[in-house]
């Protein structure tokens, strides 16, 4: 007598985020202020009617070829150095002003944010590099990050598209999603995480949680764009400048987004600070990163002191000293095997992504499966069942600190905190979730308003149940012996808290009967060998066989 599967149903509402070369939608630039050039201020204008007059007069009288060599001079000076003044949209106002007086503690994601932005343009570099001749690129993409100390900055440049200063204006002066009004609201009363800032986007600004003063660097790839600079100290303006002058020009196209620390915040100029959230949030990044860092490598050379009275002839004696440099070093980035097909994915490739992202050298996985989400949303997907007992569930079955279900959107970490994923009896599995139709730092109130969560959750436990099965179902009965022994308990409370899934867990449950002495039997098993003419079956709880005996 087997027990049905329980149907599954999917539905699915998702809002996909739209990938720009640094945060928003462009929208038309709002008037500048002030506009003002450094080699002219115009105070011809700010005159008296009767002397600007004489000026006038003077300037008609005087040598035409001087007045349009000054105008030529004049006009060169302002296309070349204009700086102008700008107001910061409204709500971009408020969220800077929430994010630089809050007292959140993880502000850590502002790297997370900045090179997911550096990735975004990145990749729209390269998609027009290939189709658009005239955009054409022979050198790929990269994203650089550099931590100095003397200056008190940190450093994020990508080799993207980069921007225009129209673009400079509308993406980072303005927010153009309708439900920022919303975040402000939200995280202004404390019922929101600024973790999900980057989801009305608004990412760029979360720059402002360890930074007191920001500065853009940018040259875009169509042809014949100046460089610019925007910088804001986070008030109520900010300001875009020609920037062609500059000891450090971009030398084909990106941004440099410079970060003027604050005093709290001095820990990320370390290398070891940095390497450690590019390893959490962004090991899949597709896009080289290279980290400024300083290196000591050793090398032999010859001993002089040693070799004072060296003989005609004889070998020469060498020494060992350290050499230091400091240069860009490219991370190891983790290749995300889960945007592959799985027939190109060899056992021992998920084995060792297993141990690498899990770290878990020594735990061989059980079982794995490797599958894709297709419908109103789309994700791909990688589970394990591990060989062994995790840690941090030997002591608490059902941790918090235990999350072992990565949440990724375009290769980039969002959160492992989502419960609902899993239900909490499948907490041993672990894997990932990636998915290119969901926004960057979705929240767990939108999830849960579109019902994304619920889809995710029954493809997962359907996946678990699916490999928990081809365990049972080995020839090597030792394998799921093995499992129960690990996992067992969890089944338990599988049957009694899911009501959907009780069906299916079921045959998966083993006993200690009567008649099984020291082996364990189902409850099919059991069934099957029932006396004629058996209708109940008695039971007994305990502890362990000892403790029911």
């Amino acid at each position: 007598m087997r027990i049905s599967r329980a149907a599954l149903s999917l539905v699915a509402a998702t809002a996909a985020a739209a990938a720009s070369s640094a945060v928003v939608v462009a929208f038309a630039p709002p008037p500048p202020l002030a506009a003002t050039n450094r080699h002219n201020n115009n105070r011809a204008s700010t005159l008296p009617a009767n002397r600007r007059d004489g000026a006038i007069a003077a300037a008609a009288a005087a040598p035409l070829r001087m007045a349009d060599a000054t105008a030529e001079s004049e006009t060169e000076a302002k296309n070349k150095n204009r700086e102008e003044t700008y107001e910061f949209q409204a709500e971009v106002g408020r969220v800077m002003d929430l994010i630089i007086n809050s007292l959140y503690s993880d502000k850590d994601i502002f790297l997370r944010e900045l090179v997911s932005n550096a990735a975004d343009a990145c990749d729209k570099k390269r998609f027009l590099s290939i189709t658009d001749d005239g955009a054409a690129s022979s050198v790929e993409p990269e994203i650089r990050i550099k931590a100095d100390p003397d200056a008190g900055t940190i450093t994020i440049e990508d080799g993207g598209v980069g921007m225009t200063r129209d673009e400079l204006i509308n993406n980072l002066g303005r927010i153009a999603q309708s439900g920022t009004r919303n975040f402000v609201q939200a995280l202004g009363d404390g019922t929101a995480d600024v973790n999900l800032i980057g989801q009305f986007g608004v990412g760029f600004y979360s720059a402002y949680l360890v930074a007191d003063r920001v500065e853009v660097v940018t040259k875009s790839m169509q042809p014949g764009s100046p460089q610019l600079r925007w910088e804001s100290s986070a008030g109520q303006s900010f300001t875009i400048a020609d920037d062609d002058d500059s000891d450090d020009p971009i030398e084909t196209s990106g941004t440099r987004i410079i970060l003027h620390l604050k005093d709290d915040s001095l820990q990320y100029m370390e290398t070891s600070k940095v390497e450690e959230l590019l390893k959490r949030y962004s090991e899949f990044i597709e896009f080289p990163i290279n980290v400024w860092k300083e290196t000591t490598e050793y090398k032999k050379v010859p001993d002089d002191e040693a070799n004072k009275d060296l003989a005609e002839g004889e070998e020469p004696k060498m020494k060992t000293v350290p050499e230091t440099k400091v240069g860009y070093e490219q991370m190891e980035n983790a290749k995300p095997i889960w945007l592959r097909s799985p027939g190109d994915v060899t056992e021992e490739e998920y084995d060792e992504f297993y141990k690498t992202a899990f770290r878990s050298s020594y735990d061989e996985p059980m079982k794995h499966t490797h599958f894709v989400l297709e419908g109103q949303i789309e994700a791909k997907a990688v589970l394990y069942i591990p060989g062994m007992l995790p840690f941090e569930l030997s002591k608490d079955m059902f941790d918090e600190n235990a999350r072992n279900i990565r949440l990724y959107v375009k290769r980039v970490f969002i959160n492992d905190k989502f419960e609902e994923l899993m239900p909490r009896w499948l907490k041993f599995v672990r894997g990932v979730v990636d998915s290119d139709d969901l926004p960057l730092n979705v929240s767990r109130e939108i999830l849960q308003k579109s019902k994304v969560l619920s889809i995710i959750n029954k493809r997962l436990v359907r996946k678990s149940l699916d490999m928990i099965r081809d365990i049972a179902d080995d020839d090597d009965e030792t394998k799921y012996l093995m499992f129960w022994n690990n996992f067992g308990k969890y089944l338990k409370v599988g049957i009694i808290e899911d009501e959907r899934n009780k069906k299916d867990i079921a045959p998966l449950l083993r006993f200690f009967s009567s008649k099984s002495g020291d082996e364990y039997t189902s409850l099919d098993t059991y069934i099957d060998g029932m006396k004629e003419g058996q209708k109940k079956i008695f039971y007994v709880t305990g502890d362990g066989k000892e403790g029911a005996a």
